[in-house]
């Protein structure tokens, strides 16, 4: 069982900050795609550090690491077609909650993350926020 709430976020900030312990268990296949974009980094704000953590935690094994994407797996959400105005904050939160119909790209469905609370995606959603400005999408 996972742990949840606020205690769940300390455990996710710690091990982002310290290191070497162990991951918290994923229900989703590990995927090993090549990165479809390069992505910079930014230097980023605790809120955007714990959804970085978070994001790695439940949504990287198909998105790729720093939301790069993978090839035959993900679409990179570091991409002008994610940017607010036409994937609102919104958009991220639904598919969490109700996965997503193939539309822009041609990786098939997405399924519902169920696990993901509306917290947890808020944060993720302001890391990949962070992530979209500071590569230019927005």
């Amino acid at each position: 069982m996972r742990p949840q709430g606020p205690i769940a976020l300390l455990v996710v900030l710690l091990s982002a900050l310290i290191g070497g312990l162990p991951a918290m268990a994923s229900n989703h296949e590990e995927a090993k795609g090549e990165a479809l974009v390069t992505v910079t980094v930014p230097d980023l704000t605790m809120p955007e550090q714990i959804g970085k953590a978070l994001f790695e935690e439940n949504c990287a094994s198909c998105h790729g690491k720093n939301a790069a994407g993978q090839k035959d797996v993900a679409p990179p959400l570091i991409h002008i077609i994610y940017e607010p105005s036409h994937h609102g904050d919104i958009s991220f939160l639904l598919a969490a909650k109700q996965g997503v119909r193939a539309h822009h790209w041609p990786f098939g469905n997405m399924p519902p993350v169920p696990e993901v609370s509306d917290a947890e995606v808020k944060r993720i959603t302001q890391y990949i926020r962070a992530v979209q400005r500071a590569n230019g999408i927005f």
